[in-house]
């Protein structure tokens, strides 16, 4: 049984955790830093630590999602991530799985016994 707060928000970071992917890559259909993307993720209501993301964007540009470069527009150098064409693809096939996803539970959190 649950019975902390802290139990309660390890359940609440598992659940986060399923959907951070599609979060990421939803932001990323125009380029982004780093910065401006936790930045993004956090005004849309799902703040994530550096410490999550950068590994994150690593192993989804290694998995051929994303693409990236550096830029350096009157400021620091920056790495700029962005859908690549795979990364397209995969974004509307896990945008539609959520859909359904999310409608299963729907379903399932209304039911009535």
């Amino acid at each position: 049984m649950v019975n902390s707060p802290t139990q309660l928000g390890r359940l609440e970071q598992d659940l986060r955790k399923g959907a951070l992917v599609l979060a990421v890559l939803s932001q990323l259909r125009a380029p982004q830093y780093g910065y401006s993307l936790r930045q993004a993720l956090a005004q849309r209501g799902m703040p994530i630590e550096e410490g999550t993301l950068y590994p994150l964007l690593r192993r989804l540009e290694s998995q051929g999602l994303l693409a990236s470069q550096w830029q350096a527009d009157d400021g620091p150098p920056r790495r700029y991530y962005q859908l690549s064409a795979l990364g397209t693809g995969v974004y509307q096939d896990l945008t539609s799985a959520w859909g359904s996803l999310a409608s299963v539970m729907n379903r399932l959190l209304t039911e009535e016994d």
